[in-house]
């Protein structure tokens, strides 16, 4: 195959490959593209073009992303962007050798995920049950928030859920993941009841809809907007106002957060780390061992509680 004229040529075809043959998401292709086109600028600059970049080069661009005082985590991601793109580059043909696959990353600095007390998710769900200007809309907050701190679900998939998805009253839902890789996950008593009452008003009101003439959603959480369902803005803006609404610091509150408080509760209750695994979609169990600072805490906990050494200081006679 013959190698494309420019840079951004080059990352074109690349995320086009990306999105065609390995099913990557919009949002993964938003952040390739933000970051391979910042090396295109910057190779621009310099006047070096893709098909004769060297490993130095490469290194050169990582120095200048440190210099401009980019997170650690920033770097890896932009290094990983470009790693992606040259192993493309070489499987095509485009070039002989890979530039980039003796380069070694900063890593990326292991945060533990932040999270939600239980009494915090509770008031949440509390404020869901009210916040709204109308009924339907009280239904849908409910709905969202239930699934979401029942499932783990990432607020890409649960926004973007069919409506076909959750009938018949499931106890599992079948959830589109990551690079088209479905799983399931199962449904909470709470999290079917508050579906099965929005699913009532949802279809009644689409039902208004159609008789005047109008199209009908595919979706669970429709929205009039150009996806055609609940963006991930509008719900990550509706998740602030229900931490004011239940008294947590919207600071501390976003889906992802939902979606840590899911694994850790879970986690320290006792679920296995592999089952958390396959609930939240991640290829590695890796990803998930994250969490196990959750264990890491209860342990210190019951030691401190419980161990004598803990109470008196000293060892009972």
């Amino acid at each position: 195959m013959t190698a494309p004229a420019d840079r951004l040529q080059w990352i074109a075809t690349f995320l086009e490959a990306q999105a065609a043959e390995l099913g990557a998401s919009p949002n993964t292709q938003a952040a390739y593209a933000r970051d391979l086109r910042d090396f295109a600028t910057w190779a621009h600059g310099k006047s070096h073009s893709f098909d004769a970049l060297s490993q130095s080069d490469i290194e050169d661009y990582l120095l200048f992303c440190d210099a401009q005082g980019l997170a650690q985590s920033t770097r890896a991601r932009r290094l990983s962007a470009i790693k992606q793109l040259f192993r493309f580059a070489f499987e095509q043909g485009w070039r002989t050798d890979n530039p980039a696959i003796q380069i070694k990353g900063p890593g990326r600095a292991k945060r533990l995920p932040k999270t939600l007390e239980v009494t915090e998710v509770d008031g949440l769900l509390a404020a869901a049950r009210t916040h709204g200007r109308s009924t339907d809309d009280r239904l849908r907050n409910t709905c969202l928030m239930e699934l979401l701190y029942a499932t783990g679900m990432r607020v890409t998939e649960l926004v973007s859920l069919p409506v076909s998805a959750a009938r018949g009253d499931p106890q599992m839902l079948l959830v589109m993941g990551k690079g088209g890789k479905e799983r399931m996950v199962p449904l909470s008593p709470p999290a079917r009841d508050a579906l099965a009452a929005w699913l009532t008003c949802r279809d009644a009101a689409e039902d208004i809809a159609r008789s005047k003439g109008k199209p009908t959603s595919r979706f669970l959480f429709p929205s009039r907007g150009a996806s055609g369902h609940l963006t991930r803005h509008r719900f990550y803006m509706l998740i602030k106002d229900l931490a004011v609404a239940a008294g947590v610091s919207p600071a501390k509150v976003t889906p992802h957060t939902l979606r840590h408080a899911f694994a850790t509760h879970l986690l320290a209750n006792g679920a296995d780390l592999r089952v958390i695994q396959t609930l939240l979609g991640h290829a590695d169990v890796a990803t998930t061992e994250i969490y196990t600072h959750v264990l890491d805490e209860r342990l210190r906990e019951l030691v401190t509680t419980h161990h004598p050494l803990a109470k008196d200081g000293k060892r009972n006679a």
